[in-house]
């Protein structure tokens, strides 16, 4: 009887440790199950140690050949707050004031307004929304000038101005990204955000070659957010230092157009000029030569560390 009994036990006992450990089984693979899924999911911090250019060939490697890989691009607790680029100007030739803010975002996303504001050395940039008919012109006093510049220029230009988009590349300027449709970056979401860098990006490597590196927001409207997503993509964001309501006729015409920049001119200066403005055009000889004689040198993008 007493076999029995202990037999029983012995039975009893062992079917409760085959079920034990078919369950610790079933929770360790769970487990294991969850953190794989968790690893593919899990998004790098936006405070990532790799640089654009690190992000950029990863996620191309991993996706098709596309920088749209979410894994790599974090903005979830990123501030998506608009801004709109400004800043005061200061007399005496003195570098423009920004706010705490802008600083604390230029600094942390490597972003530029000035350039070396040590030297007399200042760097000439013009916006291309559209062509109204004076950049031949400006391409030609900046070749009789050995001056080289920045064009920022959106989708419709390189469909309808592809020569001369060629013809900036083939004299040695910068062309920058200014989207392909020029809307405000802040409003729209990560996908059309991106959507709108790459495509004009590939459609001036299409027509050139070349690839762009530098990006200026479109209507000077940037957030925390947009400004992580170019720089995600292998962009440096550039804004300026001096500029001035020029997208539309001058009150002083052409004169108006130099008295300003010779005005704000400072050390470090990224000038500011939309090539639409016929007043900058019939400036613009006379403003190289005034910057000039002030003893600055015209530098470019490139040399801004």
């Amino acid at each position: 009887m007493v076999k029995k009994i202990f037999s029983i036990f012995i039975i009893t006992l062992l079917s409760f440790s085959i079920v034990s450990c078919g369950i610790s089984k079933k929770n360790v693979t769970k487990a294991r199950e969850q953190k794989a899924q968790n690893e593919v999911l899990q998004k790098p911090s936006v405070e990532t140690k790799k640089d654009s250019a690190v992000l950029k060939d990863e996620a191309k490697d991993k996706v098709s050949n596309t920088v749209n890989d979410t894994i790599y691009i974090n903005t979830e607790n990123l501030d998506n707050t608009l801004y709109s680029w400004g800043m005061r100007f200061l007399p005496n030739h003195q570098t423009p004031e920004i706010t705490p803010l802008a600083m604390s975002l230029i600094k942390k996303y490597d972003a530029i307004f000035v350039g070396d504001t040590s030297k007399k050395v200042v760097y000439l940039t013009f916006d291309e929304g559209y062509e109204n008919g004076y950049t031949p012109k400006i391409l030609d006093i900046l070749k009789e000038n050995n001056v080289k510049a920045a064009f920022f220029v959106t989708g419709p230009y390189i469909k309808q101005q592809a020569d001369l988009v060629k013809r900036m590349v083939k004299e040695g300027h910068i062309v920058g990204n200014h989207t392909v449709n020029h809307p405000s970056l802040p409003t729209m979401p990560d996908e059309k955000v991106k959507e709108e860098i790459t495509k004009l990006g590939d459609m001036f490597s299409e027509l050139t070659g070349k690839e762009m590196r530098y990006f200026r927001p479109p209507k000077g409207e940037y957030s925390e957010r947009t400004l992580y997503l170019t720089k995600s993509l292998g962009y440096r964001t550039v804004f300026w230092s001096l500029a001035m309501a020029d997208w539309q006729p001058l009150p002083g015409g052409p004169e108006e157009s130099y008295n300003t920049v010779m005005k704000r001119i400072h050390p470090g200066a990224v000038i500011l000029l939309h090539a639409v403005s016929k007043d900058n055009a019939l400036a613009l000889d006379r403003i190289i030569k005034g910057i000039k004689a002030e003893g600055y040198e015209f530098k470019t993008l490139d040399d801004i560390k």
